[in-house]
């Protein structure tokens, strides 16, 4: 059997075996480069490239780590039917539904304002009481945090 090996961006390939094996996983960034351009031209999953170029099965999203480094658009991607969904599912709402949320919604924040105002003055009014039985019967009613129990 012919056991030559070639370097293909600091890999071993073996052709008797057909195996890639990466003695180790650091790549340059232009190796990295070359490889995001790979799958991004093909259609290929992010899985096949990593397998194809480490013989690893698993890449753990270090192909979109490189992509965000190094300055690649990693906005909605075609190749997940997810995202597709997502946006159609965002758009399906009228103008006239979204208005109509948002009034509820500054209802709603317009409500939780008035109860934090609320509880805000009962606050100061809980403690304002406390200091003043504390100065005319003269006696600590407040907890003292430093002692031992």
């Amino acid at each position: 059997m012919d056991k030559t090996s070639k370097v293909i961006l600091g890999l071993t390939q073996e052709k008797d075996r057909g195996l890639i094996k990466c003695p180790n996983r650091y790549f340059t960034d232009l190796e990295k480069h070359q490889i995001i351009r790979e799958y991004l031209e093909m259609k290929a999953t992010k899985q096949e490239i990593w397998e194809k170029y480490t013989g690893q099965k698993e890449e753990h999203g270090q192909l979109l780590y490189w992509m965000r480094k190094l300055g690649y658009d990693v906005g909605i991607s075609v190749k997940s039917p997810n995202f597709a969904y997502m946006a159609k599912k965002k758009a399906a709402q009228t103008p006239a539904e979204q208005s109509f949320e948002t009034l509820q919604l500054k209802k709603r924040i317009a409500e939780l304002e008035e109860e934090l105002k609320d509880a805000q003055m009962k606050a100061i009014a809980f403690s304002t009481m406390v200091d003043i039985a504390e100065k005319e019967f003269k006696i600590p009613i407040r907890k003292k945090f430093n002692t031992k129990p």
